[in-house]
């Protein structure tokens, strides 16, 4: 099999980009692409580091990030499971990508920026919810924010296909199988939506 292994003869093979694709890019928050990322209540947040890459997926019952500044996001970290990947990577490396997604559009907005991570009181209560804060919140500087061509949604039929999920493993499976059987199954797919609800915040 051969590779491609240089940016020349990569970009030879795929020609010119449109000139749409290229325009549409924005260095800050705008009318438009404010509108479109204070409607989505989905991210996800790509982060590198020295071990590789990480992909976290960010959700909220409103929208996802809090605008600062026209240059500026900030992404609260609610509960999950303690394992920081993402945020360890942004402490040592702050390079980070946002992909925005609503539901019912195929077209997804993307914030490519720098971060950094907080515990600052002041901003925690920004995102009060009933008495109960994020740990931390990720501020984000915004280097670009474009739109991502519609086709990869399109094909995988995101939102129109309905729910495929009745064969899939449980979470519960998926851990018996990586433990030989002593974590997992059964009793932890019974016990996690009640432990999950009371912990959502």
């Amino acid at each position: 099999m051969d590779f491609i292994t240089t940016i020349e003869d990569l970009e030879a093979h795929y020609g010119t980009p449109g000139a749409p694709s290229l325009r549409k890019v924005a260095r800050q928050m705008t009318p438009l692409y404010r509108k479109w990322i204070m409607a989505s209540r989905l991210c996800m947040l790509t982060t590198v580091g020295p071990e590789g890459t990480d992909d976290s997926p960010r959700g909220d019952d409103g929208p996802v990030v809090l605008e600062l500044d026209p240059g500026t996001l900030a992404l609260p970290d609610w509960r999950g499971n303690n394992r920081i990947d993402s945020l360890r990577n942004i402490v040592r490396d702050g390079r980070v990508s946002l992909m925005f997604l609503v539901p019912g559009s195929n077209n997804v907005v993307r914030v490519n920026g720098t971060a950094r991570v907080t515990a600052d009181p002041a901003m925690l209560a920004r995102f009060d919810k009933d008495g109960k804060q994020p740990r931390t919140v990720i501020v984000i500087k915004i280097a670009e924010i474009y739109s991502q061509c519609a086709r990869a949604l399109m094909r995988a039929r995101t939102w129109t296909s309905g729910d495929e999920s009745a064969d899939l493993p449980s979470m519960g499976d998926i851990l018996a199988e990586q433990t030989a059987g002593e974590e997992g199954g059964r009793a932890y797919d019974e016990e996690w939506a009640p432990r999950a609800a009371q912990t959502m915040w």
